[in-house]
């Protein structure tokens, strides 16, 4: 009689086990739904970051001397040079912000790269590093880890904090170029230029890291209580198989 009881506690251990590991291993919908509005934000982030449509002049006026602009390039239909008393010297077509062949180009730099546009490029490759850093862990979180690793709740807390912190960064970024992007004496003709499909997705990206974050973060707490609720549980197998011995 003694070792069929003992036989079945040890059967319905390991079943109890079983269940509670079986449990555990099932992602919550904040887990699932923080994947999917990350994927939003990489995409965002990552085409707003590399795009040249932050700024865009209105395409029905054809002598409109800006085309489009973004971080890193720039797009002129007929610009002159700031420097040149006599206008005669114009930058036409697309160029890399820091491009050394075009002559002249280094010399209006200061012009096309103000304060306010190194803040917002400064911070807004913090953000895109940030969601970076967060799609490795994001797939390694996806992918490879498991609840029933002793790393799986710092891993969501870092996923956490990484993309807070891009969302922090790209919001400073947005909000300085919002506030000083359209002022007049930068670019020519600010008042037929509007903000660009770029800086729309820069803005929805900025959003959706911090959406993510906040679901990260649930997540993070989920799992935590789920471990808390397996250890309890066992303890309390442990305790009661003990008493009946």
């Amino acid at each position: 009689m003694q070792q069929n009881s003992e036989l079945l506690s040890g059967r319905a251990k390991k079943t109890t086990t079983t269940v509670d590991i079986a449990t555990m291993k099932r992602r919550s919908l904040s887990g699932n739904c923080g994947v999917g509005v990350f994927v939003i934000a990489l995409v965002t982030v990552l085409v707003a970051f590399a795009t040249p449509s932050w700024l865009v002049s209105d395409y029905r006026i054809t002598g409109a001397k800006l085309d489009r602009l973004g971080l890193w390039t720039h797009c002129f239909r007929s610009l002159p040079d700031v420097n040149d008393d006599y206008q005669r010297r114009f930058f036409v077509g697309c160029r890399w912000v820091y491009d050394p062949f075009t002559t002249g180009y280094d010399e209006i730099r200061g012009f096309l790269i103000p304060p306010f546009m190194v803040a917002t490029q400064f911070f807004y490759t913090l953000c895109a590093i940030g969601v970076i850093l967060g799609m490795v862990l994001v797939l390694l979180y996806f992918l490879c880890a498991g609840p029933d690793q002793k790393f799986f709740v710092k891993l969501i807390k870092s996923i956490s904090y990484i993309t807070l912190a891009a969302a922090v960064c790209g919001s400073i970024g947005v909000i300085v170029f919002a506030c000083f992007g359209n002022k007049d004496k930068w670019m020519p003709e600010h008042a037929n230029n509007w903000f660009g499909w770029s800086f729309i997705l820069a803005c929805i990206g900025v959003v959706a890291c911090g959406v993510s974050s906040s679901l990260f973060f649930t997540e993070a707490h989920v799992q935590a209580r789920k471990r808390r609720q397996l250890k309890e549980s066992q303890t309390q197998f442990q305790m009661d198989s003990e008493s009946k011995a």
